[in-house]
């Protein structure tokens, strides 16, 4: 353009605004709402960086009803795009907080500024919603890129790890040093296979393909963690199987959740290619969720911070005012079970639990109460366990035959992107602070039975594996129920030899209860006018409906434990000391009598079990401090379990003796000094069936091994023939 023609020219004087981009209006809309914000008086986003910064964490936690209120279009923008949101939004942010203080700066007490950075990094935005929650296994294609909110219970947690968000790189011939940008998540960066630097006047380039190094001093890192989460098993369907997705966290979101943690998820549901073999690059897609959010879902807690509005707590203070609320409770405990009130009793205390303490020392004492049910078949045990795991605010129900050791502890998995080595919590982890239900305890292997040792009495999960060493939490109740060895139990056998269990399991359970199928004409007619009603429908039969619902009792459940922690009293202390004192002479008593040890055994840890049934039922009608009346009834609740079960065993012990005595007397006549005879022909003698007088085999080996030992009689030809000796 030439200034020679003859016409007018005009200049602007003062610079002209361009037009805004999209991307930066968007991000002044953000901005905006950051600092104008507020709720009557107070500037919520402007407070929380300028408190956030303060403590250097560089994070806002932003909620979506608040971001709808004030822009519905900025609302539904974050909802269905938010990849691109996100980062306008963090942009916001940063400039917002740089704005707070370079016009008010921060004076110490000395008046000069303080520690702060000079250009603050980053921002990290947390967002909280109150949307639906999709479940796991309706996620699908319309969802891709979209922000959606998922909950479950987190089943793995890999190591802390780091990931680049700019790396920094050199061509190795050249030196020519370019930036690269990774995208967050899942996403990997692929380097450039040529050199694009630009050649010098003169000089041919002349450097090789992939030449690319990687710098890592210069690079930016931040932290990352990948999650696994589960579907709850409250909300898998019967018959099918749990669906889990796995998850990103970055920055300030990781190391928030441990295995066993049931939380909700705000993510934007992303995909990564898969690596499929001999396809190439396949079209193939699997699915992860880049956590922008995490909400512990603490209404699914037994204890711990759950919210009760003021009438829930004027309404369960008013049903524990009551005096009778402990037999109403546990009547409504499976009202369709026909009678086992001592067993409703001792599972009321089981649901609501004893006072966890932690003693100076650092040693825990755990309030997790164990109880075994062992009888016969069709009394209901499955049935008592079904509707524990109904009621219970957080439980896993299993069986022992389709349980491992691996399954109802820890698992050590290997991530299938890193290859490194991760932990997945079993049914004892995923239950913690609930109740896990096992049922046919008596069918689980030895080995995987002593797995849960440690989880039972310490309550944690010890685990070195794979190189990682490390302790989860395991603080469950346990709920079990088995099958004597013979299937029924036998009356003419001791305790010991109806159970196959080892006296280490059996210490760990506060209460064992017998359930026998006895014959009894007026007991069966009720039963079966019981069962009747239930399968007639007859709804107004008031013994198959609890005064209770089961909604109602898991709230006042998880109010019970998270409001109250009750401590002895010093009377109810002297009382439980004296019980366990007389209890114990009376065993060794017995054991002397029978010259052999119980087969259960009665240790200190029963003391602390009957400590802790006084404060369960002590919490479940809210009070603070235990008295006499609840250690009465709780000695009484011991008496009629595992009291009961040792005396079982020691009448059924006193026969056996007694049956041993008189074989002996019998085998010592019919054998006179020198003589012999065969295994079989005694067995054909002495324990023929069809004879009204014939003894057990199990009591003619006792004998025989006893007589031997004492050396009156000895084995020949491979125990086949018996020889008693002068």
């Amino acid at each position: 353009m030439s200034f020679d023609q003859g016409r007018l020219y005009t200049a602007h004087a003062l610079p002209v605004d361009e037009p805004q981009s999209e991307a930066s209006a968007i991000q002044d809309q953000f901005k905006d709402f950051l600092l104008e914000f507020r709720i009557g008086a107070d500037f919520i986003y402007r407070q929380q960086i300028r408190e956030n910064v303060l403590i250097q964490q560089y994070l806002v936690n932003v909620d979506m009803s608040h971001v709808v209120s004030y822009n519905e279009e900025l609302a539904d923008r974050l909802t269905n795009s938010p990849t691109d949101t996100l980062k306008l939004l963090e942009g916001a942010a940063h400039e917002v907080a740089n704005r707070i203080f370079n016009i008010d700066p921060i004076q110490d007490s000395e008046g000069g500024e303080t520690n702060l950075p000079a250009s603050l990094p980053k921002f990290q935005i947390l967002l909280t919603s109150n949307a639906n929650v999709i479940p796991i296994p309706q996620l699908n294609a319309d969802h891709v890129s979209k922000l959606v909110r998922v909950s479950g219970i987190v089943i793995g947690a890999s190591t802390l790890s780091s990931q680049a968000t700019k790396l920094q790189i050199m061509c190795r011939t050249c030196r020519y040093v370019r930036h690269i940008d990774v995208d967050p998540g899942m996403s990997t960066v692929a380097l450039p296979k040529f050199c694009d630097a630009p050649p010098l006047e003169g000089q041919r380039k002349e450097c090789v393909p992939n030449p690319f190094l990687i710098i890592h001093e210069k690079s930016a890192f931040i932290d990352k963690q990948h999650l696994k989460l589960q579907e709850a098993p409250d909300d898998v369907p019967v018959g099918e199987i749990p669906r889990h997705i796995s998850m990103s966290c970055d920055r300030y979101l990781v190391n928030r959740v441990v295995p066993g943690t049931r939380c909700t998820v705000i993510g934007i549901y992303s995909i990564q290619s898969a690596k499929s073999k001999g396809m190439g690059n396949a079209p193939i897609r699997n699915p992860y969720l880049r956590v922008i959010g995490m909400q512990l879902d603490v209404h699914h807690t037994m204890s711990g911070n759950v919210a009760f509005s003021p009438e829930d707590e004027e309404e369960f203070v008013a049903m524990a005012r009551q005096p009778n609320f402990y037999d109403i409770f546990a009547g409504s405990i499976a009202p369709s079970i026909y009678g086992n009130k001592d067993i409703k009793k001792a599972v009321a205390c089981l649901l609501v639990g004893g006072t966890r303490r932690i003693l100076p020392d650092g040693m825990r004492l755990r309030g997790d109460i164990n109880i075994l049910l062992l009888g016969d078949p069709g009394t209901a045990k499955s049935q008592m366990l079904k509707f524990v795991e109904k009621v219970a605010p957080i439980s896993v129900y299993t069986s022992g035959k389709g349980s491992s050791a691996a399954g109802l502890t820890a698992s050590v998995q290997r991530d299938a992107v890193t290859r490194d080595f991760y932990l997945e919590g079993g049914a004892m982890v995923l239950a913690d602070g609930g109740v896990v239900c096992i049922d046919e305890f008596d069918k689980m292997r030895e080995d995987d039975r002593v797995a849960i040792h440690e989880a039972m009495e310490q309550q944690t999960i010890s685990i070195a594996k794979a190189g990682i060493t490390t302790i989860l939490n395991s603080r469950t109740s346990v709920l079990a129920a088995a099958n004597p060895v013979f299937g029924r139990y036998d009356d003419l056998k001791s305790t010991g030899d109806n159970l196959d269990f080892q006296t280490t399991i059996l210490s760990r359970f506060d209460m064992i209860f017998l359930v026998k199928d006895d014959h009894n004409t007026a007991r069966d007619q009720s039963l079966a006018r019981h069962v009747m009603d239930i399968h007639m429908n007859r709804q107004a039969d008031a013994s198959a409906v609890g005064d209770i619902d089961m909604a109602k009792m898991k709230r006042y459940i998880s109010y019970c434990r998270s409001r109250c922690a009750p401590r002895l009293s010093s009377e109810a202390a002297s009382k439980l000391s004296s019980y366990f004192v007389e209890i114990r002479k009376k065993v060794h008593e017995s054991e002397k009598v029978a010259n052999e040890r119980s087969a259960i055994p009665i240790t200190i840890r029963q003391l602390e079990a009957i400590v802790r049934i006084s404060e369960a039922l002590a919490k479940l009608t809210l009070q603070t401090v235990v008295a006499e009346e609840h250690v009465d009834e709780a000695v009484r609740l011991f008496n009629a379990s595992t009291m009961n079960a040792l005396q079982e065993g020691e009448a059924s012990g006193q026969v056996f003796v007694q049956k041993m005595r008189q074989l002996s007397e019998s085998l010592l006549d019919r054998l006179k000094p020198g003589f012999f005879t065969t295994y079989r022909t005694l067995l054909q003698e002495f324990c023929d069936s069809s004879k009204p007088d014939s003894y057990a085999k199990e009591v003619l080996d006792r004998v025989l091994s006893s007589l031997a030992i004492q050396n009156r009689i000895q084995y020949r030809n491979q125990r086949r023939e018996i020889v008693r000796i002068g």
